[in-house]
């Protein structure tokens, strides 16, 4: 998979340019195209400001505007092809338009930052993108220390494991960006049921089958001229997936995401949502299902 359309959500105060400067190595792989995209949500604008909607749509729009021409002028002097939304509605909903009208390869967008409650009850903005959206989806972690200066995401990914569709594809989606990955690190989370429900022999034998699959893997990406190691981790996937990332020193967290209903997602949740909305690393979610 290459990655040559980025769309780049932000709503500026929680993603800024810095983040997608860091993500600009990605040119040496394939991307030539990025595309910037904020939403005015009515409905917010509405409740902060009292109901002055023309005059509010028309202040957040020329903002915008301004924002994003000082943007495009620093990737055109860079050689890149840039396109711009500024759009009103929902977040979500918008986004997937745009997404499916650039036929955008990589989804880059913030945390949301709505409250405990209201994503009990209406979700958030990243879980329904990550259940809605044909593109793989990055959540940049705005809000926490940033990534050293010289460090992109994609230099120093940990790839999740569990062989579903996703995870694979996944997997596919970093071997076709060798030219910026420098290396790969492969993490299985073996949960403490799988194991106690087995005699000593059996759980050893599942041992031995993970890690050989790993090997396997590792073989794949040094086709592919990419270094890559592996790991088997044992108990909640998103606290040992949190612990090899920091072991690793890794640069973002790459996972295939389920396609659970909407209702599960919200009250038992995923792990891909747990670690878009906790983690402090990036991640990077795959959907479900092809775009």
């Amino acid at each position: 998979m290459e990655i040559k359309t980025l769309l780049y959500v932000t709503k500026f105060e929680q993603l800024c340019f810095d983040a997608l400067q860091s993500m600009l190595n990605l040119r040496e792989a394939s991307l030539q195209h990025v595309v910037f995209v904020t939403v005015i949500e009515r409905e917010r604008v509405f409740l902060n400001r009292g109901g002055r909607l023309p005059d509010e749509e028309i202040r957040l729009r020329e903002k915008a505007n301004i924002r994003f021409i000082d943007w495009a002028e620093d990737l055109f002097e860079q050689g890149m092809e840039v396109g711009a939304h500024i759009l009103i509605g929902s977040l979500v909903p918008q986004v997937i338009k745009a997404a499916r009208q650039e036929e955008a390869d990589l989804i880059v967008i913030g945390r949301s930052r709505k409250g405990v409650m209201e994503q009990l009850y209406s979700g958030s903005d990243v879980t329904e993108l990550l259940r809605r959206a044909a593109s793989p989806v990055l959540v940049y972690k705005h809000d926490v220390e940033p990534l050293a200066p010289t460090v992109s995401p994609f230099d120093y990914p940990l790839l999740a494991l569990d062989w579903s569709p996703a995870s694979l594809r996944a997997a596919e989606c970093l071997m076709g960006l060798g030219k910026v990955i420098r290396q790969v690190h492969l993490a299985y989370v073996a949960s403490e049921k799988e194991l106690t429900a087995q005699s000593n022999l059996e759980a050893q034998k599942t041992r031995k089958e993970k890690r050989r699959k790993l090997e396997e893997m590792i073989e794949t990406f040094a086709a592919r001229g990419i270094a890559a190691d592996s790991h088997i981790y044992v108990g909640d996937p998103e606290e040992e997936l949190g612990k090899a990332a920091r072991e690793c020193k890794a640069s973002m967290i790459v996972l295939g995401s389920s396609s659970k209903n909407a209702w599960i997602e919200r009250w038992v949740g995923s792990l891909p949502r747990a670690l878009a909305e906790k983690s402090p690393y990036p991640t990077l979610i795959m959907p479900p299902r092809q775009p």
